[in-house]
C-alpha cells in the first residue's frame, strides 16, 4: 500500500480483542497502521497512567503492560514513528454522554493524544441493553469501521481538526442497510443508583437502563438520541477543560 498516511491505533478492549482486530484491519487499507495497546482488558481505567510498563513485541505493533494513556504516551516519545493521527477503538460497549468522557479508556487515550497535540477519533461500538454483555463477531464492528475509515481519510484534509481535538464515534451494530452519520453532543443525562446489602453496596448505572428500554428522552443532536435511532453519531470535542469568568469568584477572591 502507497500512503504517508501514519495511525496509532490503541484501545482498552487489549490488543487481542475482535473489535481491535476489525478496525485494524480496516485501516490498514489507507494507512500504515502501527497498534501500541494494552496487552490485556483496561476498560473504565479513564486518564490513568503509570510510572513504568512493560512492552512487549506484537504481530500488529506493541502490547503494553498498561493503560490506553500508556499506549498514547509511550507510541509517542518512545515507540514511533510519530503518527498523524491517533484512533482509540474499537471498544465493544458504546461511550455516549458527558460523563462517560473521562471515565472510559477509550476516550481518555483520545484525550490524552490531543493535549500532546496529535489530533484522535475514539470510536466504540453500541450493544444493545438487552444484548449485554456478549462479544460480537468481527463483522459486526463493520458499520463503526465505515465510519472510521471515512472519517480517517477525510477529517484531517478538510479542516476538521483545526476547530476540534478529537473525535467520539460511536457506531450501531453493522445492519443490512449502511447507518446515516449525525454530528451530535454529549449527552447530559446522568442517573446513578446504590442499594445496600449488608457490607456491600451495589452501584448500577440507570442511563444505561433508560437506552435499553428506548425511554431515551435526550434531544436531537445528542449521542444518545442518534445512537438511538439506529445513527452513528460523531461528537467533535476538545481536550483542555474550560474556565469562565466568575464575578462571585472574584469577590471571594478579594475578600481572601
Amino acid at each position: 500500500m502507497d500512503t504517508d498516511l501514519e495511525i496509532l491505533l490503541t484501545n482498552d478492549d487489549g490488543i487481542d480483542s475482535p473489535g481491535f482486530r476489525a478496525l485494524h484491519d480496516a485501516l490498514s487499507e489507507v494507512a500504515n497502521v502501527v497498534a501500541v495497546a494494552p496487552a490485556d482488558d483496561q476498560s473504565a481505567v479513564g486518564r490513568t497512567m503509570s510510572n513504568e510498563v512493560s512492552v512487549e513485541d506484537h504481530e500488529l505493533g506493541f502490547a503494553i503492560g498498561g493503560t490506553p494513556v500508556d499506549c498514547i504516551v509511550a507510541g509517542l516519545e518512545a515507540l514511533g514513528p510519530a503518527p498523524d493521527l491517533v484512533v482509540s477503538g474499537c471498544n465493544t460497549g458504546a461511550n455516549l454522554g458527558a460523563y462517560v468522557l473521562g471515565r472510559s479508556g477509550t476516550v481518555s487515550a483520545a484525550v490524552e493524544a490531543a493535549f500532546c497535540g496529535v489530533p484522535a477519533i475514539a470510536v466504540s461500538l453500541h450493544i444493545p441493553e438487552e444484548e449485554w454483555p456478549r462479544e460480537p463477531a468481527v463483522e459486526e464492528y463493520a458499520e463503526a469501521c465505515r465510519a472510521t475509515r471515512h472519517l480517517v481519510e477525510l477529517a484531517p484534509v478538510r479542516g476538521v481538526f483545526e476547530h476540534a481535538d478529537y473525535l467520539n464515534v460511536n457506531a450501531p451494530i453493522a445492519g443490512e442497510e449502511p447507518a446515516p452519520m449525525r454530528v451530535t453532543r454529549p449527552s447530559t443525562v446522568y442517573e446513578m443508583a446504590a442499594t445496600q446489602d449488608g457490607d456491600s453496596i451495589t452501584l448500577r448505572d440507570l442511563t444505561w437502563e433508560t437506552l435499553g428500554a428506548g425511554e431515551v428522552d435526550d434531544p436531537e443532536g445528542t449521542d444518545r438520541r442518534a445512537i438511538a435511532d439506529g445513527e452513528v453519531s460523531v461528537s467533535p470535542l476538545t481536550a483542555p477543560h474550560t474556565t469562565e469568568h466568575h464575578e462571585a469568584l472574584d469577590r471571594l477572591a478579594d475578600e481572601y
